[in-house]
């Protein structure tokens, strides 16, 4: 924070702060200034050398064909190389170091995060016989090798290749390299890998190795290659997925003196495998991360002979307290008795019971990280925090602690980090929190959410906020008007409260994110047009009472991934600006009263994910682009609004569409027969969960995860409109309420992954399809208030998950199959189908199916007389129903009606009964 206000002062010394792109580029060229400036002071490595000949031809020309190889710019578009031309001393190239003595190329370095390089990289610096660093961090190699040629560059010392996106197998040529003291190749992902590490124990000057990130499963001899770099001091190897260590690794360990920082985190090491060689190599450690893997069992009482540890980080495994633990008498209480212990994070354990006051006599630690554990009722008092003077991080988030402070008590700390999360803290708003905000620096981080409080927001509080980074109060019951003035914060979270008032200001250049979500915030939104974050990720401002135009200014908003502005009144035409937002993947406008035809600027948008226009007064046809453009949909709602026309078979382009809703419109004409062709629903693939957006920064202290937003959607299940986070779990068509005509197409069929089908409220007509029951993971089936006829496919029997079914208002006929699932549903699921029997509607379909005669003894004898009596009374059946229907039509219009009915019911019972005796008597 202090380095990016001095950068930021010294940009407005120049008169270079006024925003856009100029200013992140004389931002990136400050930086880069900075950066020399830094090495300068170092001694060693000049950038700028006073000989021009030193710079000899052919060093010049190795530089230009290394130049070539690549592309290079900073992250403005501005030409990153444009320094390097002939003509100039190499020495002043950007990214180019010399000796000052010697003129000697000695380092090349294009870690300025402002400097993006790109492509391959040229054997061409072989000719660079002087250098002794080579930094391509942060940079992109598109997935190239490692060039196996580094290992030639026998005078290196430093090699980082780190979050460069490089691949393949690590060149064992490196082991070549003895001059080296620093290897740092971690953050290219799983791809990067590597058999055995034997090569590295060549490199007998390494102290510092980074392979974090990197694929090691083949490496088992990981541990013995550690013990023989005798002057290692800091090793990384965090999500490797390092293999056990083997009973014969551990007779060859040694004791480090060296190795003071060591982190094998989040590779799923069991504590047999991990505890005996790490208590045997780590005499000196200072930092020790084992966080993400399988320990097991109470904390060791080992950690406590590490008199030199300050870190501990054991998040995240499956750790206990025993019960001695919890009184204090062992494991966490040799921890408390190391004087310089700094940071303590055993968060997301199975840790309970109490916390011991042992944590008092850590009076140097500046972290202590117990969330996510189940300290279940266990009330923390100032007496737990008496001596911790020089503590700056707090993160008791997810325990359900009580913190229970006196009126007035004035904490001996001053933090930056506050993470209280679902603690109990309410129903007063804390005032200790008062100072640790009225001092400066002062807190950064202050995350006080689902934490009891039923509270007005302070005075002072609001007064107070300048240098916060992040706030989170969401899920409270905090009243009051926030703020008038203009917020400085990178991230805000006041979702689930009962803030009032206008939209507040936003002024920081850094701001990321902002959820005012479920709140009671009123009047116009026309102050997002003064928000001039070109970094902003997040705009929810949905479940409010904010009302009027949206103002046509999301242009420069061009960051966005989410806006949320459901649930509120606005109105008119939704702003074309909208399409300047290409990294949008979530929109959702649902329960508003926009009006007018969707704008084709939104096309533009192809990074959608999630579309909710919902609830609205929109206009037109459903548009082609929307399949064309945007194919990345999975959640697509045009609920509820007044869309006409047909739906453009454009639309089945949406191969990752789980949820599809056009409910109540005004769509006419047929479904398209294409609609197989979303392949989430008719093949089991792995689908999205949830959609989710992860603002992630790294604290001061330890990483994490700033903010995560999961869109919901709000869809009608059941009957009833839910809100449903988890999608991939409900893959569903809703075309309910338009006019749809024509029969369901018969490719409906291969959706056989569809959980929820709604048809109902339409002009469909023809039969319901007879391979319907080959969707076997329906739960949800409506084909209700159509025209459908002929019977009930036996097929839908099959459907041994449907718990909701409702096929009434049609003119299906038939018995009902018979099925434990069909009889189980409510007759109404059946009825106003004039011709369905059999249960739930009626006990039996005897009206038309009259009990079996007894089996015929004298064979076709008994058959021919059965049949001529059938035919005699088929006869005077006829006779009896002419002169009656004759005198009755001549009487009464009523009787006339009934009669029709009647004759109606009669042609069916003889037809079925001539089939039946027919039956019996072949």
């Amino acid at each position: 924070m202090v380095a990016e206000e001095e950068n930021k002062k010294a940009l407005r010394d120049v008169g270079l702060i006024d925003g856009g792109a100029r200013y992140r580029e004389s931002e990136g060229k400050l930086k880069g200034r900075l950066a020399k400036e830094r090495k300068k002071k170092d001694g060693s490595v000049e950038e700028k050398c006073t000989d021009a000949s030193q710079c000899n031809e052919s060093v010049r020309r190795a530089l230009l064909e290394f130049k070539y190889s690549l592309q290079a710019m900073y992250s403005t578009g501005y030409d990153a190389l444009s320094s390097w031309i002939s003509e100039e001393e190499c020495c002043l190239w950007d990214g180019v170091y010399c000796n000052s003595f010697t003129g000697y190329v000695e380092m090349l370095d294009f870690s300025d995060q402002s400097l993006v390089v790109a492509g391959t990289v040229s054997p061409s610096l072989l000719k660079l016989h002087h250098l002794t660093s080579l930094n391509f961090s942060s940079n992109d190699f598109n997935g190239s090798l490692i060039p196996e040629f580094f290992g030639s560059l026998e005078k290196l010392k430093l090699l980082d290749l780190s979050n460069a996106n490089f691949r393949g197998p690590i060149p064992s040529q490196l082991g070549n390299l003895s001059m080296l003291e620093t290897l740092s190749l971690g953050g290219n992902g799983r791809v990067l890998n590597v058999g055995k590490l034997e090569w590295l124990s060549h490199l007998s000057r390494l102290k510092e190795v980074d392979l974090s990130f990197t694929n090691l499963s083949n490496a088992n001899d990981w541990s013995q290659v550690i013990t023989h770099l005798p002057l290692l001091q800091k090793l990384s190897l965090r999500h490797c997925d390092l293999p056990s260590i083997s009973s014969s690794s551990l007779s060859l360990a040694n004791s480090s003196t060296s190795l003071t920082y060591l982190d094998l985190s989040d590779n799923n090491l069991p504590s047999s495998a991990i505890y005996p060689w790490l208590f045997n190599v780590s005499s000196n450690l200072v930092s020790l991360d084992l966080s993400s893997n399988q320990l097991k069992g109470p904390i060791p009482e080992a950690f406590g002979n590490m008199k030199a540890i300050q870190e501990l980080y054991l998040s995240d495994n499956l750790l206990v307290l025993a019960e001695n633990q919890v009184r204090g008498d062992s494991g966490l209480n040799e921890i408390g008795k190391l004087p310089d212990f700094s940071v303590l994070d055993l968060g997301y354990n199975l840790l309970n019971g109490s916390i011991s006051k042992s944590f008092g006599q850590l009076s140097n630690l500046h972290v202590l990280r117990l969330a996510g554990n189940s300290f279940d009722g266990d009330v923390i008092s100032e007496a737990h925090f008496s001596n911790f003077t020089n503590l700056q991080v707090l993160d008791l988030s997810y325990t359900s602690l009580t913190l229970k402070f006196n009126t007035g008590w004035i904490p001996p700390f001053q933090l930056s980090q506050i993470k209280l999360c679902s603690c109990k803290l309410g129903p007063r708003f804390p005032d200790w929190l008062r100072t640790q905000m009225d001092v400066r620096p002062g807190l950064e981080y202050l995350d006080i959410s689902a934490s009891g409080i039923s509270d007005s927001l302070p005075y002072w509080f609001r007064d107070s906020l300048y240098g916060l980074d992040f706030i989170n109060m969401s899920f409270n019951q905090i009243s009051g008007t926030f703020l008038n003035k203009s917020i400085p914060v990178r991230y805000l979270d006041l979702s689930s409260n009962n803030f009032s008032g206008p939209l507040p200001s936003f002024s920081s250049l850094f701001l990321e994110s902002i959820n005012l979500s479920r709140n009671k915030f009123t009047g116009s939104v026309s102050r997002i047009c003064n928000i001039t974050a070109e970094l902003l990720e997040l705009l929810d401002l949905s479940n409010n009472l904010f009302s009027g135009l949206v103002p046509d200014c999301f242009k420069r908003l061009w960051s966005l991934t989410a806006l949320n502005l459901a649930d509120n009144s606005f109105t008119g035409s939704l702003p074309s600006s909208l399409g300047f937002l290409t990294p949008l993947q979530m929109l959702s406008l649902r329960g508003n009263k926009f009006s007018g035809e969707l704008p084709s600027s939104i096309q533009n948008c192809t990074k959608l994910k999630f579309l909710d226009l919902s609830d609205n007064e929109l206009s037109g046809e459903v548009p082609m682009w929307i399949g064309q453009s945007l194919s990345r949909l999975v959640f697509l709602s045009l609920q509820r609004n007044q869309f006409r026309g047909r739906i453009p078979h454009q639309l089945c382009g949406l191969k990752y569409l789980q949820i599809l809703d056009l409910s109540v419109n005004k769509i006419s004409d047929t479904i398209p027969p294409c609609i197989n062709n979303f392949t989430s629903m008719a093949e089991k693939v792995s689908l999205d969960r949830r959609i989710e957006h992860h603002l992630s920064d790294e604290g001061i202290f330890v990483s994490f995860i700033r903010f995560r937003y999961v869109d919901e959607a709000l869809f009608t299940w059941k009957g009833t409109k839910q809100c449903y986070p988890q999608l991939g779990l409900l893959l569903a068509i809703d075309l309910s309420c338009n006019k749809l005509t024509g029969e369901i197409p018969e490719e409906l069929n291969c959706l056989q992954e569809l959980v929820a089908l709604n048809l109902s409220r339409n002009f469909l007509t023809g039969k319901i399809p007879q391979k319907i029951g080959h969707l076997r993971q329906l739960e949800v089936l409506d084909l209700s208030g159509n025209k459908f006829s002929g019977n009930i496919p036996t097929s839908l029997s099959e459907l041994t998950f449907l718990s909701t079914l409702d096929l009434s208002y049609n003119d299906l006929s038939g018995k009902i199959p018979t099925s434990t699932q069909l009889q189980s549903f409510d007759p109404s699921s059946f009825s106003h189908n004039r011709g369905l029997c059999g249960s739930p509607v009626s006990p039996n379909c005897s009206i038309v199916e009259p009990p079996p005669s007894k089996p015929a003894v004298g064979g076709e004898e008994d058959s021919d007389v059965v049949m001529k009596w059938f035919y005699t009374g088929m006869g005077l059946g006829f006779a009896v129903g002419f002169w009656g229907f004759c005198s009755v039509v001549f009487f009464k219009r009523s009787w006339r009606h009934s009669y029709y009915r009647y004759l109606d019911n009669a042609k069916d019972w003889v037809y079925v009964s001539f089939v039946l005796l027919k039956a019996r008597s072949d």
